[in-house]
């Protein structure tokens, strides 16, 4: 009992180290997508939209591309980087749509003290999206006294 309790969390921190690995590579291959300014939109070739509004830069960066396009797909994880002065405390807002129904959606903080820092990364897949295509929709934005400030919001599709 007690040698599968340590194989059991020897393969859990395993696992955490290697979506440690990934988050810091695809964290670093985003922010250099970002110098490279453009219209807002993703890093990693997953056809987003300009961004609209507010004051700040968002931008869809894959961290998990498990068909290696470089595009987001269901089943991948996406993460963002974030920028913007207008908040010491940014949020990211993401929903998933097939047609009308939603199929995803969160919320998590972008900040050095966030207490759930694994929420920053984005299954693309949930109990009601189980396979194919579905738009979606990113929303940086601030929760500074209880009131929301949308900042920034980009769409990207992700395949089936």
């Amino acid at each position: 009992m007690r040698i599968r309790r340590i194989t059991s969390h020897s393969l859990q921190a395993i696992a955490e180290a290697g979506l440690i690995a990934m988050l810091v590579v695809g964290l670093m291959a985003g922010t250099a997508f970002a110098g490279k300014g453009g219209s807002g939109g993703t890093g990693g070739g997953s056809h987003a939209k300009p961004g609209s509004g507010g004051t700040g830069t968002l931008a869809v960066v894959i961290a998990s591309d498990i068909n290696g396009d470089g595009a987001a797909n269901w089943g991948d994880s996406v993460t963002y980087t974030v920028s913007t002065t207008a908040t010491l405390y940014p949020y990211v807002a993401t929903s998933c749509y097939q047609g009308r129904t939603q199929v995803l959606g969160g919320s998590a903080g972008f900040f050095a003290s966030y207490p759930w820092p694994s929420a920053q990364v984005v299954p693309l897949k949930s109990q009601l999206w189980t396979s194919g295509a579905a738009d979606c929709t990113a929303t940086l934005y601030s929760n500074d006294g209880g009131n929301r400030t949308n900042l920034k919001t980009i769409s990207f599709h992700a395949n089936p």
